[in-house]
Order: structure tokens, then C-alpha cells, then sequence
């Protein structure tokens, strides 16, 4: 039996005209990777809330606890009338303007909530004036401070809270136009408003009630 040539043991293949070859060496390359799939990096926690302090603070000057949606829900539970956006924006005001100048945003809208009745006014002064402690309110004929503008009225009634509590410098410009008859830390805790704020001598035992259910509100909401 004779030997096949070599020819015979290679299988042929298909002849690719030139001009084809060229085509298709063009259209692969313009072929671009694929991406590879990564997915989405997950969103953070969120952080959990600080627990509150056993008790409510007993300063004016300090750090805040509850938080603006907490201080928003608790003047709404006592006035579900007040305008809610108000709300908001009041709350989230007494925590920025409060922590700019070191007093206890807790303080301040406690004492807030006394001196406007939690947004229902009905005295001296009205909703309209942007005064949110009675700043001025001396009797018929002296209504009291007007302010342009929510922050504004909480910048001035901070300042005023600030001027009372400690003889420090302000750290923003000056908006209250009644604190210059401040005499300045004469009242460093709640209690020392009686008789010097306001002439009530129960003054200071009602903010530090409003505190407590303040607490006592912004902890049930945490539980739930």
C-alpha cells in the first residue's frame, strides 16, 4: 500500500477573498469591551439617634438633644392648628441658631412654646411680628418687637437667651435691639429667668415642664 502524499492529510479550507478579509479585520476594531457589571455600592445606615439625656437640661447654654422633627411634633401635638411648614422651619431655625451661638435649642423652644401659647399667640403680640419670647411687650401701646423674618425673630430671641445666660460675646451680628439692657449672665440656669425675664416667679418652673414632656414626647417617639 503506498504512502498518501502530505497534501492529502491536511484538511483544506475555505478561500476568503481579500477585500472580505480586510472588512472584517476593519469592523473588529471598532469593537469596544464590554463593561464589566459592578453593582451599586449600598447606601449608608443611617445614623442612629443619640439617646437623650436622663434629664432635661437644667442650663441655658449647652447642646440640644431632641431633634427639629421631634420639636416639630411636640408643638403640633399641643396646637394641631399651627401651620405645619411654620412648624418645621421654626424647629429647624431654634437648632442652627441656637448651636451658633452655644445655648440649648431645647431651652430656647421650650421658652418659645410659653411665650406664644406653642404658636397661638393671643396677647400683645401676633404671629406677623416674628417675635417668639415677648421681646419688648410691655403693655397696650408697646406690643412689642417686630422682626422681617422667622429666623431673624429666633436669631434675636437666641441672642437674648445667650445675653442672660453668660457675659460672652455674641458670635453672629447683633439683631436683638434689646440687648443692651441685658445685665449679662445673671441667669445661667433655667430657674434664674423667674423674676428677671419675665416678673412671674414661676417663669422658670414652667419652661423646665415643658421640657419634661418634651423629653417624655421625644422618647415615646423613639420607642416606637
Amino acid at each position: 500500500m503506498g504512502m498518501k502524499p502530505l497534501s492529502a492529510l491536511i484538511p483544506a479550507f475555505p478561500v476568503v477573498p481579500l477585500a472580505a478579509f480586510l472588512s472584517l479585520a476593519a469592523s473588529c476594531s471598532t469593537l469596544r469591551p464590554v463593561a464589566e457589571t459592578v453593582p451599586p455600592a449600598a447606601a449608608p445606615a443611617p445614623s442612629p439617634e443619640k439617646p437623650l439625656p436622663d434629664l432635661p437640661p437644667v442650663l441655658v447654654m449647652g447642646k440640644g438633644a431632641v431633634g427639629a422633627q421631634d420639636l416639630a411634633a411636640f408643638l403640633r401635638l399641643s396646637n394641631p392648628a399651627a401651620e405645619a411648614t411654620l412648624v418645621g422651619e421654626l424647629a429647624e431655625l431654634y437648632v442652627q441658631e441656637a448651636a451658633a451661638e452655644g445655648v440649648s435649642h431645647d431651652v430656647a423652644f421650650a421658652q418659645m412654646c410659653l411665650e406664644t401659647g406653642y404658636l397661638k399667640f393671643g396677647g400683645l403680640v401676633t404671629g406677623d411680628m416674628h417675635n417668639y419670647c415677648g421681646l419688648g411687650s410691655m403693655g397696650k401701646g408697646a406690643p412689642g418687637e417686630r422682626f422681617e423674618s422667622p429666623r431673624i425673630g429666633v436669631r434675636a430671641h437666641v441672642q437674648h437667651l445667650k445675653g442672660y445666660a453668660t457675659d460672652e460675646g455674641l458670635n453672629g451680628e447683633l439683631v436683638d435691639p434689646r440687648y443692651r439692657w441685658i445685665k449679662y449672665g445673671s441667669a445661667k440656669a433655667i430657674a434664674d429667668l423667674s423674676g428677671r425675664w419675665a416678673a412671674d416667679r414661676e417663669y422658670g418652673a414652667k419652661i423646665a415642664g415643658i421640657l419634661d414632656r418634651l423629653y417624655g414626647f421625644a422618647r415615646s417617639r423613639r420607642r416606637t
